[in-house]
Parts: structure tokens; sequence; C-alpha cells
């Protein structure tokens, strides 16, 4: 009888236990019943990640006049800075380049440059840059600006633009051994990624930049039936700035395009301003003057908006394998709203995938 009621209450205990187990609470891991917490957002949370901006800056300041048998030359210096950021505003990722892109005249004011060619950035060139050589450090150019970009991480806007510098040469104790380049105008372009950023929803773990430059648009000097064409170098920089998640799909991308004219006389003297402020084609916006052109009655940053946003939530193969018809969106989604050639801002989105940290 003893026996008997012993293993009864061995099997009342392990119902007890088993009873407790049941009712045992979800850990903080363990999504909640109608929670749509998704994977890639507890990964967002841990990148922080709620914003992303595309900055830049523009001058021709080192332009040069045709000077005896020195010939005319065209230097466009765009400085571009991808940045992503927390909640309180400061710095998660940041992506520092500049694309110094020349073009050349001889001495009849004719291109010399080759209208077809690769044009690099700062960061591409690596060691070809040739910074090493006049260098007190030993760093070259790209290796400057990834230990400025390491410092930038962690720190608010403020606290960037209160970098200590002597002649615009940072004299932070963190960085004198690393970085000796100035630095205004990246921070500049930091800055401005901060005040153009935009919300990101969540899932982004990764920011890249890409790019394309040419300079087909550039002419030398013509004189036809009495009637001149004046030397002119056009540089366009296109700019994508994108987050993606851990799948690689695009969260949030921003589309831009540096288009900088430098226009010479037909003595070869710079006569557009070497000081002058030179916007993209989003900060122009209406000044643009796309709109009479349109068929669809909209403004180049309007579309660029709408193909950005067509972007969001593909893959990268997803867009390379957009629906075109001589360059122009043909995809049902786009017709209405992109009509501009799209080949280079795919491109530098592809970059920007291929670049993405």
């Amino acid at each position: 009888m003893k026996k008997i009621l012993s293993i009864f209450l061995v099997l009342i205990l392990m119902a007890t236990m088993l009873i407790g187990c049941s009712k045992e609470q979800p850990t903080n891991n363990t999504p909640k019943t109608g929670d749509n917490t998704s994977q890639n957002e507890g990964t967002s949370n841990e990148t922080g990640i709620v914003k992303i901006g595309l900055g830049q800056n523009t001058a021709i300041a080192k332009s040069k006049d045709q000077n005896g048998d020195t010939p005319a030359a065209a230097q466009v210096d765009t400085v571009m800075a991808a940045v992503a950021f927390d909640k309180d505003g400061k710095v998660v990722k940041v992506t520092i380049d500049t694309a110094q892109t020349k073009v050349n005249f001889d001495k009849d004011l004719q291109l010399a440059s080759d209208v077809n060619a690769e044009y690099k950035t700062k960061v591409e060139l690596g060691a070809e840059y040739g910074m090493v050589s006049n260098s007190k450090i030993g760093k070259e150019w790209f290796e400057q600006i990834a230990e400025l970009e390491k410092w930038m991480i962690g720190k608010s806007i403020d606290e960037i633009k209160g970098m200590k510098t002597a002649d615009g040469v940072p004299s932070e104790a963190e960085l004198t051994s690393s970085v000796t380049v100035s630095v205004q105008d990246y921070i500049a372009a930091v800055e401005e990624a901060y005040k153009n950023a935009v919300d990101v929803n969540a899932g982004a773990v990764k920011l890249g930049l890409g790019h394309e430059i040419s300079i087909a648009k550039s002419k030398g000097y013509a004189s036809v039936d009495g009637k001149e064409t004046l030397p002119s170098a056009q540089v366009d920089t296109v700019m994508v700035v994108s987050a993606f998640d851990a799948d690689g799909k695009v969260v949030k991308a921003i589309i831009d395009t540096a288009q900088t004219k430098v226009n010479f006389d037909k003595d070869g003297k710079v006569t557009t301003d070497k000081a002058g402020e030179f916007k993209t084609k989003v900060e122009l916006g209406a000044e643009y003057g796309m709109v009479k052109n349109s068929k669809i009655g909209k403004e180049w940053f309007e579309q660029a908006k709408a193909l950005a946003d067509w972007m969001a939530g593909k893959s990268v193969d997803e867009i390379k394998g957009m629906k075109t018809t001589d360059g122009v969106p043909s995809d049902a989604e786009l017709t209405s709203s992109v009509t501009v050639s799209v080949q280079d801002y795919i491109a530098g989105l592809v970059e920007a995938s291929e670049n993405a940290k």
C-alpha cells in the first residue's frame, strides 16, 4: 500500500512540474503573439541606424587658364559623404571620398582628355594617388580618410565640427599621427549629410556609397561659318547612397548628381567664377528646368526620388534587371514617374552595394 502511495505522489509531482513549465513566460528574444518584430529589425536595433544622408561640396578653384605653352585645364573636386545616424544623431557609419576630375585642353583649346575614359575617385586610386611621397606620416590619402572616418564614429555633428585643427589640419591627439590633410571640406560634407538625412525603415545593417563620373559633354573650341563654340569642361558626378539589410536588399536609397561646368573664353581663360557655389541637381530643384521638356511634368529631383523609392525592398539583381528602353525605365511602376536614362544611377547603386560596410 505504501509503495502504491509513493508512486501516486511521484506522478502528482511530475504533473505539477509539467504544468509549471507550460506557464513559463516567453523570453525577451521570443516575439509575443501579434508582435511584428522581424530578425532584421532586431539587427537594425543593434546597428542603431535610423537615418542616412548624402553630403557633398564641389570646387573648381584649381582650374587653370592657358598661359603661354601651358594649356588650359579644368579641375572639379567633388567631396562626397555617405553617413548613417542613430536616434541621438550620432554617426554610426560614414564613408568619405573625393572625385578629383581633370579635363585638359591642348594649346589649340581642343580636348586633350579622353571623354570615354574611366575616372576614379581618390579612394579608388589608392596608392596610385601618390600622396605617400609627400606625407610626413607615410600614409596615403585613402588611409588618412579611413582614420578620419573611424574618429567620427559615435560622435555627434557638434562634436565633429568641434574638432581641434591648425590651418585646417587636425590637432586632436587621436589624429595627429594619422591625418595630416585639411579636413574642413570633409566635415562640411558630413554636416550636410546630417542636415539632409532621411528616415530609414528598420532592418538597415550596412551603408554604401557609389558613384559614376563622366566628362563626355565637355567641348573644345570650334568656329564654323562665323559661329564660335567656346571651350567648356563638364563633369557629371553621379552619387548614390544606400542602406542595405542583412539580405543585401535596399532599405533606403538617395540619388543625386553634381553637374559642374567650367567655361573658358577663346583665349583659354576661365570665365566661370572659381569661388562660386556649385549646386547638385537635387539642390537646384525646380531651377534645374527639366519640367519644360518633361512629357510627364516632373523635375529631375522628383524623378530621382521616384527611382530611389522604387529601389527600396529590392535586391541588387532585381534592380539591375529593371526593364528599360534606350536606358529609360519601361517597368510599369516607373513609366509615369521616371523618363530619364537610369543606367548611371543603377551602376552607382551596384557600386554602393559592393562598397557597403
